[in-house]
């Protein structure tokens, strides 16, 4: 066995682990995994003795969430609180760095088929009782378990070894054990050169038997019953209104937490959350009003920071006409992706040039996946500089497909939640497809709490999408056009894609990973699978006095550790 020990596990994250990624809680071996960079420097004070001392802090990161129940949630706010009140085996540091979490150290085979990891000592559950490595064996079995439907299930254990047995309802087939209360062994069914980026996903963190066995799928809803392992535990919730959580006293390293209360503050309407900023209401919002954007830029409490993702519209490839790739390859073509990010997203994304966005990593240290397609392809898919040479080619095939100028196409609607800047681009898109394709559009707007549900039955046309990533890998976007995918919205479904991805995503061999990715990503935009538009980046509002938190390029916040000057 290859022993990783914290600082080899530190080491790297700057290497093959994450070149370019954001994180959980942070983790400084050397501080505990509870302070954050500056903590450890000395640079913020560590709170006194008890809760009471602590800050009592009001953010808004989105609206009611579907779910935050770890192995349900696919969206990112939910997942923000998820991080807040949980922890994984091993994390990701505000530096970025895979760091010790629940897990003080692992082991290796020399096969790269068994992870064998180490509990910290003493670990608790915010009541109170031991938590010990079955915790994540039934845990990793819920995950899989197809009672749970979990959409991340085939990404997250799809390489534990005995899973699709698992997935058809044998859970103890899953390759998981805990041969004593301090030892969570996992074996692989065939490598995985990211694995260890997988484990700080927060879908993967442990959550309590005993309370889901006695409350079913209500056990998130109450304070009562939502037990968790992170910093912070939930004590109240008002549906519409606000999620708080407090200090997690039981916390292993309780004593670096300089919260006292947390208060995710549950607001759609972006103005309602300004004027609530405005107010002092809240000590952060995320996405202020779009229309304050131009007023906003260059003041000290705005900001705006790239996040790892791609901003993107679902076809349903089940329907009609939909179900015809040179259909909805005019219809991505046609789009001028210049004009979406610097015009109708007033600057606040960059132009999606191809699918997967810059700052993921590529085979080589340092290298990016981004420059290695544009060398490997001669350029970008989207040749953002001539629109015109695409919407010539849009047209053509449009009359390709039978629908010369938009003749006998029927009229097609749009799926968004009113939020940011989906209604604008959808409003853009509705024009172009008009005025470049001669095709009609109408717009539905859907409530948040409905809107992720209907998408992901396929209960829809078209549909506004976007991924940020979990982890510092290419599969991780592209991953999500794999038929079996409960992240699959797009209902796209390719064997061949399938076969490649497969193959890309059980090799040893780093760069035969990343040949088989720069592969699967060509086929999926020749298909036009879906149709990018922008790559993200967050925009927010901070009280300059708020501080000790910190964005990640995973599109989380994180204030467990925030002091108010």
């Amino acid at each position: 066995m290859k022993k990783m020990s914290l600082v080899l596990a530190a080491v790297m994250a700057t290497g093959m682990i994450l070149s370019a990624c954001g994180g959980n809680k942070s983790a400084n071996p050397s501080a505990g995994a509870g302070a954050t960079s500056a903590a450890a420097n000395g640079e913020t004070a560590a709170p006194g003795e008890g809760t009471s001392n602590g800050l009592d802090l009001a953010v808004r990161i989105g609206p009611d969430t579907e779910t935050i129940d770890p192995a349900l949630n696919t969206a990112v706010d939910g997942a923000n609180m998820v991080l807040h009140a949980y922890e994984t085996l091993m994390i990701v540091d505000s530096e970025n760095k895979i760091a010790p979490g629940q897990a003080e150290s692992y082991d290796v085979s020399e096969d790269g088929l068994t992870y064998t990891f180490h509990l910290r000592d003493g670990l608790k559950w915010s009541d109170g009782s031991p938590l010990t490595a079955d915790d994540f064996v039934y845990s990793w079995k819920r995950l899989a378990d197809p009672n749970t439907a979990a959409p991340y299930a085939a990404d997250m254990l799809g390489y534990v070894k005995g899973y699709e047995e698992a997935a058809a309802g044998n859970l103890d087939a899953l390759g998981v054990s805990a041969p004593d209360d301090k030892t969570f062994v996992v074996e692989l069914s065939v490598p995985c050169v990211y694995f260890a980026k997988l484990i700080t996903h927060a879908t993967m963190v442990p959550v309590q038997k005993g309370t889901i066995e006695a409350n079913g799928d209500q056990w998130t809803l109450k304070p009562e019953t939502y037990i968790s392992n992170g910093p912070l535990k939930m004590v109240e919730w008002v549906p519409g209104s606000h999620i708080t959580f407090t200090k997690n006293e039981n916390y292993w390293n309780a004593d670096k937490v300089t919260l006292n209360t947390l208060k995710f503050v549950l607001m759609e309407d972006p103005n309602a959350a300004y004027n609530a900023y405005q107010a002092g209401e809240v000590s952060m919002i995320k996405e202020p009003p779009t229309e304050e954007i131009p007023n906003l830029k260059g003041k000290e409490d705005f900001h705006v920071e790239p996040i790892m993702s791609t901003y993107y519209v679902d076809f349903q490839n089940e329907k009609e006409p939909f179900n015809n790739p040179d259909v909805r390859k005019a219809l991505s073509l046609a789009i001028d992706r210049d004009y979406v990010a610097n015009t109708v997203m007033q600057g606040t994304y960059s132009p999606a040039t191809n699918f997967v966005g810059p700052g993921i990593s590529d085979a080589e240290e340092g290298s990016s996946f981004e420059e290695v397609t544009r060398k490997n392809n001669g350029g970008d898919f989207f040749d953002i500089a001539n629109h015109d040479a695409d919407v010539a080619k849009a047209k053509e095939l449009l009359a390709k497909a039978g629908y010369p100028d938009g003749q006998g196409f029927p009229t097609i609607e749009y799926m968004i939640n009113d939020a940011g800047y989906h209604k604008p681009v959808a409003e853009y898109l509705q024009s172009c497809w008009k005025e470049t394709l001669g095709i009609n559009m109408d717009i539905k707007i859907v409530e948040w709490a409905t809107f992720t549900p209907t998408r992901r039955a396929g209960d829809y046309q078209l549909a506004r999408d976007g991924w940020v990533y979990d982890y510092d890998d290419p599969s991780n976007m592209l991953n999500l056009m794999i038929s079996t995918s409960g992240n699959n919205n797009a209902k796209y479904n390719n064997p061949e894609l399938d076969k490649l991805l497969k193959e890309a995503n059980s090799t040893a061999d780093v760069a035969d990973h990343y040949a088989k990715l720069h592969e699967a990503e060509n086929m999926i935009l020749e298909d036009a699978a879906i149709a990018p538009l922008a790559y993200y980046n967050d925009f927010w509002l901070q009280d300059p006095k708020l501080k000790g938190t910190w964005h990640s390029p995973y599109g989380y916040w994180f204030f467990q550790y925030a002091t108010m000057d």
